[in-house]
């Protein structure tokens, strides 16, 4: 099979933009029928760095129907495959878009960018180009399109950075990955080392076409082919025109898994040994970060407390099962310094101990039974550590945590153990502490200023009150508590970019009103009932 890489020249100044555009086309008018598959790099449509959300979607509106029907001509005229970044546009927006082209001049597939890098999920407020992103949020499996008996996976640019996602495609079994890059601020060495680990790993070849930012230029550019065994068979460097080599898709890298091993593919080999619990969240059950989660949300308080015993794993699992986007659980310390999750400081209403729990050993508290109260369908329910419920939620739901020993200024407040717990569960973006204590969250946003702190309801009953509070901390969000907010105090800390959640809502009505007052958070004890209710409410 043979193979032609276009690299063009691109510049940093936008008013390159017509030209580079045209010295693309030119190149398309250079590939002959010679060659079977083509790839041309990332934002064909954009070969120039045009700024904010007007330049990019101007640039897009100018050139993207004329590239698409040049690369359908080219591909027909040339009966090639051939693979062309532009843009897409839906109802949202416009989509960084690889295009799969058959011999006939016909589209036939669409690479959705898998990880869109944060320029262009920013707002053109905040520099970024604003591009249609929804997507990304949504799990799913490596996009593989086979053509002519041959599986095609893809990457675009910031994909090529993320090496977890190789051993998900490697297990799709592909025998090309096409890259359409930029990759402006990566050095030739790190390009071949980043492209041929890929290869290495994926046991496929690799097609993947980018920009010259000169013929001189260091950075960028490395248009390349890659073998499976890691082989560079192709590497344009910063050199403007074609790459045309052969490959044969069905030439494989296989090796002895370990001394004296069978044949096997490097994944495989990997693949016998692997510890993913060992490993970063992933998986299909991982919930979008809440950073970027949709809002209006429900968030089962205690866990879905009306099924199962509050604040236990079975609540839990009751409300992640029912697809909550939210739980909020307590958090105290035992007497030997147990993290454990209990709403109150004592016993007696959900055990069938009595007293602190902070005057009980851990060992002592499972002595207890917290299930029998509820019901004695629970009989033995024990109490569930801080790190029991991380190892078999995290990264699974939004958790609320209410650090009630935060609350109480607890001469130990374990800000370190907690925010470590956090970390090592890799959960950081899918928490937020609560606390009542404004020296508490002091404290916790300067020793880890990257994870996210609620501000609690101190007892004060003017409505401003903790909006105010979390203004001068400059918190993320406000937990209110009902009555003592108005919709004054809610459009209040949403001018300041706060978000809102309210204590509490069991009666669907209520609840639908305070969404319609703009909450963002409702807290529930009973969460299938006021989900039923809002599930219709638009987000």
């Amino acid at each position: 099979m043979k193979i032609c890489v276009i690299q063009p020249h691109y510049s940093f100044d936008e008013k390159d933009l017509a030209q580079c555009f045209g010295d693309l086309l030119a190149l398309l008018d250079q590939c002959d029928e010679s060659m079977d598959l083509i790839v041309l790099p990332e934002y064909s449509d954009a070969p120039a760095d045009v700024q904010g959300e007007k330049g990019f979607y101007d640039a897009v509106e100018a050139n993207n129907a004329i590239l698409l029907q040049k690369a359908c001509e080219t591909a027909k005229r040339c009966h090639a495959l051939l693979f062309v970044n532009a843009g897409y546009r839906t109802e949202q927006g416009i989509r960084n878009t690889t295009h799969a082209i058959d011999r006939e001049g016909h589209i036939v597939g669409r690479y959705f960018k898998a990880h869109p890098a944060p320029s262009e999920v920013k707002t053109d407020a905040e520099g970024g180009h604003a591009l249609d992103v929804a997507y990304s949020y949504e799990t799913a499996a490596p996009y593989v399109l086979e053509l002519e008996g041959l599986r095609f996976a893809f990457l675009t640019c910031y994909d090529f950075y993320f090496y977890e996602n190789f051993a998900r495609i490697a297990r799709e079994k592909v025998d090309i990955i096409i890259g359409c890059s930029l990759q402006r601020t990566d050095s030739h060495e790190a390009l071949s080392i980043i492209n041929r680990f890929l290869c290495y790993n994926t046991n496929a070849h690799l097609i993947r076409a980018s920009v010259s930012l000169g013929e001189d230029a260091k950075l960028c550019g490395c248009s390349m082919v890659v073998s499976p065994k890691g082989e560079m068979l192709l590497n344009m460097e910063s050199r403007v025109g074609l790459g045309v080599c052969e490959i044969d898709p069905q030439n494989k890298y296989y090796k002895p898994a370990g001394h004296m091993g069978k044949l096997r593919s490097h994944y495989e080999y990997i693949e016998e040994g692997r510890r993913p619990w060992l490993y970063r969240n992933g998986g299909p059950s991982v919930v979008p970060f809440d950073g970027v989660m949709a809002y209006p949300r429900l968030c089962a308080h205690r866990g879905f407390s009306t099924v199962a015993p509050e604040n236990s794993m079975p609540a839990f699992g009751a409300a992640v099962a029912l697809g909550a986007e939210e739980i909020e659980f307590d958090l105290w310390s035992t007497k030997d310094g147990v993290l454990v999750s209990c709403h109150d400081s004592t016993l007696d209403r959900v055990s069938n101990g009595s007293g602190k729990i902070y005057d009980h050993t851990y060992e002592e508290l499972l002595q207890l039974d917290f299930g029998a109260k509820h019901s004695e369908k629970f009989r033995g329910l024990q109490i569930p550590t801080f790190e029991e419920i991380l190892q078999k939620f995290a990264g699974r739901v939004i958790m609320n945590i209410h650090v009630k020993i935060w609350d109480k200024n607890c001469e130990d407040a374990k800000i370190e153990e907690i925010v470590g717990l956090v970390r090592k569960y890799d959960c950081e973006k899918h928490i937020y502490f609560m606390t009542t204590s404004d020296a508490i969250i002091k404290r916790v946003m300067a020793y880890a200023p990257d994870l996210r702190v609620c501000v609690g309801w101190d007892g004060n009953k003017d409505p401003m009150s903790i909006v105010d509070r979390a203004i001068a901390l400059g918190a993320y969000k406000v937990q209110l508590f009902k009555p003592y907010f108005n919709q004054e105090s809610i459009d209040k800390a949403h001018a300041h970019g706060i978000l809102c959640n309210v204590f509490w809502a069991d009666d669907p009505e209520e609840a639908c009103r305070y969404f319609d007052m703009g909450i963002d958070t409702v807290l529930t004890n009973d969460y299938l009932t006021v989900y039923n209710a809002v599930k219709g409410k638009p987000q």
